[in-house]
C-alpha cells in the first residue's frame, strides 16, 4: 500500500484489512450475471425447446465466466494485503 493512500486510510479512520469488504462488493456483478443467465435460458428453452443443447452450452460458459470474476474478486482481495 502506497503512503499517501496509508496516511487517507488513517485519517480516515480506517483500520486493518478491508478486503472481505471488497469482495461482498465484488459478488454482487456475478451473482446479478448468474441470475440473468439462467433466467433467460429458461425463458429461451421454453419458447425454443428444440435448441436445449445450445442453449445449456452457452448458459454454462456464461455461467463459467460470471463465477471466474468473483474469483477475480477473492485474489485480489489477498492480492494488495
Amino acid at each position: 500500500m502506497s503512503a499517501a493512500l496509508e496516511t487517507v486510510n488513517l485519517a480516515a479512520g480506517l483500520t486493518g484489512n478491508i478486503a472481505s469488504v471488497g469482495y461482498g462488493l465484488a459478488a454482487i456483478g456475478p451473482g446479478v450475471g448468474v441470475g440473468i443467465i439462467f433466467g433467460n435460458g429458461t425463458q429461451a428453452l421454453a419458447r425454443q425447446p428444440e435448441a436445449a443443447g445450445l442453449i445449456r452450452t452457452n448458459q454454462i460458459m456464461g455461467f463459467a465466466f460470471c463465477e471466474a470474476l468473483a474469483l477475480i474478486g477473492i485474489v485480489m482481495g489477498y492480492a494488495y494485503k
